[in-house]
């Protein structure tokens, strides 16, 4: 529930400030009708700089990637002593 009230006061401060900016006049009106969609398109290219990043940043586990590999031989060998054909190696 809050992080609902977070996104829901930024969203009223972003529209309050562009309301504000509506009817100071201080950027021209052409400008201000734009102002949403330069918000839309900022946040798209924010978000996938975000993914980039963290799929650069991916951490690698050499560790945990040996135990994977010893689960996946114990449960072959489960599996063949309940008669299970696990296919070849």
């Amino acid at each position: 529930m809050k992080h609902i009230v977070k996104i829901m006061t930024l969203l009223v401060a972003i529209a309050a400030f562009w309301i504000g900016l509506l009817q100071m006049s201080v950027i021209p009106s052409s400008h201000t009708w734009l102002l949403p969609l330069y918000l839309i398109v900022s946040l798209g290219c924010y978000g996938l700089l975000m993914v980039g990043v963290g799929l650069m940043q991916f951490p690698t586990c050499p560790q945990e990637a040996l135990l994977l590999q010893q689960d996946i031989v114990e449960a072959r060998e489960f599996l063949k002593q309940r008669g299970v054909d696990v296919g070849s190696d």
